[in-house]
C-alpha cells in the first residue's frame, strides 16, 4: 500500500510538472526568446543502415553540415519518418528503403527547428515514377498535398531533380512537405508549441510583404519566381524553397525577410 502511495504521489508531481512546463514555463519562454526551451531529446535514438548514412552524406548538403551530434538526430528523425507513414508505389513502380531515406530527410530538413516533426495531416505518401493524373483537379501534375484524403502525393521524377539540383531553387519535396507544414500550423495553432511560433512569424511575413515598400524590395531583389505570388500558401512554399537551396543568396537580397522564415522554422546550425 506504501508503494503504492508513494508512485502515486509521484505521478501527480510528475504531472504537475508537466502541467506547468507547457502551460507556463515553455510559453513564457518562448515569448522571450522566439524559440522552444528544447527541440531534440531522445532516450533511444533508432539507427539507420549503413545505405541511409552514404545517401545523407552524399545527397543532402544540409545534412553534411549538421554535427555529429546533431547528424544523430536527423538519422533518429528520418527512421521515425519511415516508420510513421504509409509508402505506396502506383504504376508499378516500387518504393525502395533508399526512396523512403531520400523522401523523409527532406521532410526532417524542413521540420528539424521543431520539436514536433510528424504530423497527422497526412498518413500517406504515394509516388508515381513521373507526373500523374490528379484526381482532385483531373489535370497533370507533378505533387500535390491533399489534406481531405490525408496524401501527399509525388512524381518520383520530378522530387529526385529537386534533390540532384540543390542551387536552382526548385525542389518538389520541400515544396508539398511546406504545405503540409503550413495547414499543420494553422490548424493546431497552440500556446506553447512551433505552430504558435510558425503562425506568429507567418503573420509579421504577411506583414512585411503587404507594405509597399517591402513589395519594392521583392520586385527590385528579381528572385522569387512568380509562382511564388499566386496565393499565400504558394507563397510561402516557394520561399521555403529558396531558403534551403540558395541560402545566401536569400540572406544578402533580402536579410529581413530571411531572418523571419528562420524563426518560423527555428532554422538552427
Amino acid at each position: 500500500m506504501e508503494v503504492f502511495v508513494g508512485l502515486l504521489c509521484v505521478a501527480i508531481v510528475l504531472f504537475f510538472l508537466f502541467l506547468a512546463f507547457n502551460v507556463l514555463i515553455e510559453p513564457a519562454y518562448m515569448l522571450m526568446f522566439d524559440r522552444p526551451v528544447y527541440v531534440h531529446w531522445y532516450l533511444f535514438p533508432k539507427e539507420l543502415p549503413s545505405e541511409a548514412h552514404f545517401i545523407l552524406n552524399k545527397e543532402f548538403r544540409f545534412y553534411r553540415s549538421l554535427s555529429p551530434v546533431r547528424k544523430k538526430y536527423f538519422r533518429h528523425r528520418v527512421h521515425a519518418f519511415i516508420e510513421y507513414y504509409d509508402f505506396i508505389g502506383r504504376e508499378g513502380l516500387e518504393v525502395t528503403l533508399a526512396m523512403k531515406i531520400r523522401i523523409a530527410a527532406t521532410s526532417v530538413m524542413l521540420t528539424f527547428g521543431m520539436r514536433q516533426y510528424l504530423t497527422d495531416v497526412f498518413q500517406t505518401i504515394i509516388v508515381y515514377p513521373d507526373a500523374f493524373l490528379s484526381l482532385s483537379t483531373q489535370e497533370y501534375h507533378k505533387g500535390e498535398f491533399n489534406p481531405a484524403a490525408g496524401v501527399i502525393v509525388f512524381s518520383w521524377h520530378h522530387f529526385i531533380e529537386g534533390i540532384e539540383y540543390d542551387n536552382d531553387n526548385l525542389n518538389l519535396g520541400l515544396h508539398e512537405f511546406a504545405h503540409a507544414l503550413h495547414f499543420s500550423s494553422l490548424r493546431k495553432r497552440a500556446v506553447g508549441t512551433a505552430s504558435v511560433l510558425y503562425c506568429d512569424m507567418l503573420d509579421k511575413i504577411m506583414k512585411y510583404i503587404s507594405q509597399p515598400a517591402n513589395r519594392e524590395k521583392l520586385v527590385q531583389a528579381d528572385y522569387f519566381r512568380l509562382y511564388a505570388y499566386t496565393n499565400q500558401f504558394e507563397f510561402i512554399a516557394v520561399i521555403l524553397e529558396y531558403f534551403f537551396e540558395t541560402p545566401n543568396e536569400f540572406r544578402q537580397k533580402l536579410p529581413e525577410l530571411h531572418d523571419m522564415v528562420s524563426k518560423m522554422i527555428n532554422f538552427r546550425r
